[in-house]
């Protein structure tokens, strides 16, 4: 049990109770059949996995460049264009949180 677990399980020492939507609920019950874990289960992995990409650094223009080193080419207008909807998106997103 040295590491937190007993016989593959994870031990809890923090109950919560959350309030999901139809939609959001029924996703839970769908990846927890699918990964073949309990629905907390499933909640503590796609923390962690939100906890990870959320350190990472994002980087919008990288992602054209990436697009441009495998010769798939936008037009500068239509790059531009992405940007700044990717720029207002993000805003109205923090704007919201």
């Amino acid at each position: 049990m040295s590491d937190g677990t007993i016989d593959g399980m994870t031990m809890t020492d923090h109950r919560t109770t959350f309030a999901l939507d139809q939609d959001t609920a029924q996703r839970l019950r769908r990846l927890a059949g699918l990964w073949r874990v309990s629905q907390a289960e499933v909640v503590r992995r796609a923390v962690a996995m939100a906890a990870e990409r959320a350190e990472k650094p994002v980087d919008p223009a990288a992602g054209l460049r990436d697009l441009r080193r495998g010769g798939r080419l936008l037009v500068r207008e239509t790059a531009e264009g992405y940007l700044a909807e990717l720029a207002a998106d993000r805003g109205d997103w923090r704007a919201s949180s």
